[in-house]
């Protein structure tokens, strides 16, 4: 058991019979009445995020969860598979649990959060940023350059990205996987 006083980003609770991860908070101290937290709550079975308001010095349940590397191997009717980069073990996540799964190509290194208590996978987070190839880009309309303008490109992932004009097919560019923009060209 825990207070809010440790309260944290990425931390899993057990809040209303479900397993929750803190994807935000904020520790508040109004000029008057008590202080409390205001936390941002992603659902890790249905992916669903809520605002939730606790005071401050109440008991939360913390879950006990590892963060394991896996390789993503392929995608079936099953869901996708991943393969743990230090047993060679391979496990199956329904995609509903993959945040950005569009960004994903084969051989791409996640990170898995696992429930320590039983072994079973939770959710699986992309790095940061992926370098992934332009496989289709509309060309750029000449003199269309007022308020900085963006154009769709597909990547070989088949994702849908907005980039700038000047990306043509067959480069290279970085991703921001949190927010989906476009961040720069890769050499």
């Amino acid at each position: 058991m825990a207070t809010t006083a440790d309260i944290r980003n990425g931390l899993v609770l057990n809040f209303n019979n479900d397993l929750f991860q803190i994807t935000e908070f904020q520790h508040v101290k109004p000029g008057k009445g008590a202080a409390f937290v205001r936390t941002k709550l992603k659902s890790l079975t249905t992916g669903r995020v809520i605002d939730n308001t606790f005071n401050s010095g109440v008991t939360i349940y913390p879950v006990r969860v590892e963060r394991r590397k896996f390789q993503f191997l392929y995608k079936d009717e099953a869901g996708y598979n991943f393969m743990d980069q230090e047993s060679f073990d391979q496990i199956n996540i329904d995609e509903k649990l993959v945040d950005g799964s569009d960004l994903m190509k084969e051989g791409q290194e996640v990170e898995i959060l696992i429930n320590a208590e039983n072994d079973t996978p939770l959710s699986c987070e992309l790095p940061p940023f992926v370098e992934l190839e332009v496989t289709y880009a509309e060309p750029g309309i000449k003199g269309d350059t007022a308020n900085s303008p963006k154009k769709r490109v597909e990547v070989e992932s088949g994702a849908k990205i907005m980039v700038p004009l000047f990306i043509e097919s067959g480069e290279k560019i970085r991703v921001d996987t949190r927010t989906r923009d476009y961040v720069e060209r890769v050499k």
